[in-house]
């Protein structure tokens, strides 16, 4: 009879998840910010500290957009976030996977006078890593990730 090692498998990294659905309104975008910030005080990130901030904003971006580009009437967006060991990521999901937002960096800023168009580039300033993502033929994920101090483990 053959002897086998028994190996055990590294442990998972530690994730905790808050998930919400939202209504696809100005209100429901800005109640997205106050949630997200609300929720990362309440896993130990406080208001003041950069990454609470920076992951404040992108969320507000992220909603906004849903609200603006990713509305069907009837539908909701959800606002998903993930604390990973050294990061935060967020996600917005809404309801127009056939409107995704550019992949490659956005280009120039808009006109002075615009009243929009700085989303994606505070977005891309604040977030370390994002992009989006279809994962069926009714919906599309916005996510962006915003790292903790380089070095500091965002403990349970």
């Amino acid at each position: 009879m053959e002897s086998r090692e028994v190996v055990a498998a590294p442990p998972a990294p530690c994730v905790t998840q808050f998930s919400i659905l939202l209504s696809a309104t100005a209100r429901g975008a800005r109640l997205a910010r106050h949630l997200a910030a609300q929720q990362l005080a309440s896993w130990g990130i406080p208001y003041t500290t950069d990454l609470a901030c920076a992951a404040a904003l992108v969320t507000a971006e992220l909603a906004a957009n849903a609200v603006t580009h990713g509305r069907l009437p009837g539908r909701d967006f959800r606002l998903t976030l993930l604390k990973l060991p050294d990061r935060i990521r967020v996600e917005v999901t809404d309801a127009r996977p056939e409107r995704v937002p550019p992949t490659a960096p956005v280009a120039a800023p808009p006109a002075p006078e615009s009243d929009s168009g700085r989303g994606l580039l505070l977005v891309e300033a604040y977030a370390d890593r994002w992009g989006c993502e279809v994962r069926d033929d009714r919906t599309k994920t916005v996510w962006a990730e915003i790292a903790a101090v380089p070095g500091v483990l965002l403990t349970a």
